[in-house]
């Protein structure tokens, strides 16, 4: 019998109780020194982009077919990854080989770009085989959300570089998300990131789709840093977290109760990055409901409690996450947010 995968939420929980079992002492990390702020290459058509796949398992190679279709079709060439076929359980191959397919493609001078297959689980367990020295040397286009929050926040903190929480190689290519791709990678345009107010239905007399809820009105400006709520509190308290001090911070999540939620902005508030922030902007939180009955907080409930008593700009419903349409983030970057208007405004371009 096919024993079943476990989900993140249970691997994080199995790694905390090992290191208890064996009498390891996990103690707070200092938080990185604000890195100067460095612009990758822009996308050019004829560019060739490598395919990475730093977490969880691709289970079918037709997957792979298909992420390469795509980025030919935005007419790039592409390279895939030694080991993104791997299996060792449910991770993309073995730690050691997911990370060397990363260094190799930042090291290899004909791939201007990372575009990470999918997410899952995985990128924290290669954190210290990455080779940052390389990356300050050759900063390259690094695409990809949930899990590659990891890499993100770690490669933003040890190196400046600013990369992008946006779409993964299996994501829908819709035209939205294509869009914003070329605007951000290509064109290299100082965006500013609103949610799609078109109606979803033609008759419909109000916007139902894809609104925004205001916690806290107001404008703020500074460096955008987050993505996924439960991989970045996995990793406080590790040497791989940038300084949080006046960030925009954004977050977004998949498939968590609101008590879990609650816990996680608890530890970001316990750990002083909630208060650090200038800004907060919420992303989705898909299939987050509270159960039938009510018998929880909501998810909305959980984000006025932590979020309103900042005092900053703060807002939900942006179109961050594990949805079919998303923006292509640049993290690292510095922005100025309207919580009012639902806003994140890039101060300017995010490549070169």
């Amino acid at each position: 019998m096919q024993m079943p995968t476990p989900s993140r939420r249970e691997f994080l929980t199995i790694t905390a109780a090992a290191a208890a079992a064996a009498g390891t002492r996990i103690t707070a990390q200092p938080q990185a020194a604000v890195a100067a702020v460095v612009r990758p290459p822009r996308l050019r058509p004829g560019d060739t982009v490598g395919l990475i796949n730093p977490a969880g398992a691709t289970w079918n190679p037709v997957d792979i077919d298909i992420v390469r279709e795509t980025f030919e079709a935005l007419e790039l060439g592409v390279k895939v990854g030694q080991h993104v076929l791997d299996r060792h359980g449910y991770l993309a191959g073995r730690d050691e080989d997911r990370a060397a397919d990363v260094n190799r493609m930042f090291a290899d001078p004909d791939v201007k770009g990372l575009v990470c297959i999918r997410g899952g689980w995985g990128c924290a367990r290669i954190l210290p085989r990455i080779d940052f020295d390389q990356i300050r040397r050759t900063p390259k286009v690094l695409l990809g959300y949930s899990d590659i929050t990891a890499l993100h926040t770690a490669i933003h903190a040890r190196t400046g570089l600013v990369t992008f929480h946006g779409p993964v190689g299996i994501s829908e290519w819709n035209q939205f998300n294509v869009d914003w791709l070329r605007r951000v990678l290509f064109e290299g345009e100082a965006v500013t990131f609103e949610n799609d107010r078109r109606f979803d239905r033609e008759d419909s007399l109000v916007q139902r789709e894809n609104r925004i809820r205001v916690l806290t009105p107001g404008v703020a400006c500074g460096r955008l840093l987050g993505g996924n709520l439960t991989v970045l509190t996995a990793i406080v308290g590790s040497r791989y977290l940038p300084d949080f001090k006046g960030c925009v911070l954004f977050l977004e999540d998949v498939e968590e109760a609101p008590y879990r939620i609650d816990r996680m902005l608890t530890q970001l508030k316990l750990a002083g990055i909630l208060d650090a922030a200038s800004a907060v902007v919420f992303g989705r939180c898909t299939d987050c409901s509270p159960g039938s009955g009510y018998g929880s907080l909501t998810l909305d409930d959980v984000l006025v409690d932590h979020l309103r008593p900042l005092g900053v700009p703060a807002w939900h419903g942006a179109q961050i996450g594990h949805i079919d349409k998303q923006f292509t983030l640049p993290v690292g970057a510095d922005v100025e947010v309207d919580a009012a208007k639902g806003t994140i405004r890039m101060i300017a371009p995010a490549v070169a």
